[in-house]
């Protein structure tokens, strides 16, 4: 039997109008404490995002994607959190907030691989 470690991960919704409230999923946050390992994966579906708000700024919903991916790599794309651990850049990325790209409610799973499990729940739940 391998060894499997738990990890969390919450899902990106993309909430064009905040008044409204209509969201889709658009990328997802995966953290394993045990391997300090965070990441992030993205993927904005165009069509859905001019159909909830055909005024939306497409530019800047990609660029706060990239920006959550930025965080997890750490470094200097990371900005201010480039010198967090892998748990804070999460925990700070998770956190609730009223913008168009939100995170969703934490869940939690096993993995061997938490790089893999990025990618398996981007395709099962974002695309």
């Amino acid at each position: 039997m391998t060894d499997r470690d738990v990890f969390e991960y919450a899902l990106l919704r993309v909430v064009p109008r905040v008044e409204r409230g209509e969201c889709f999923n658009a990328g997802v946050v995966v953290y394993c404490r045990a391997r300090s390992f965070v990441a992030a994966r993205t993927h904005l579906d165009e069509a859905k995002l001019a159909a909830l708000d055909p005024a939306a700024d497409v530019t800047g919903v990609r660029a706060a994607l990239r920006a959550v991916e930025g965080v997890c790599l750490g470094g200097d794309a990371a900005g201010q959190a480039a010198g967090d651990d892998a748990g804070r850049r999460f925990r700070w990325l998770i956190a609730p907030r009223s913008t168009v790209v939100q995170p969703g409610p934490v869940h939690t799973g096993l993995t061997t691989d938490p790089e893999a499990e990025v990618e398996r729940l981007l395709d099962l739940l974002v695309r």
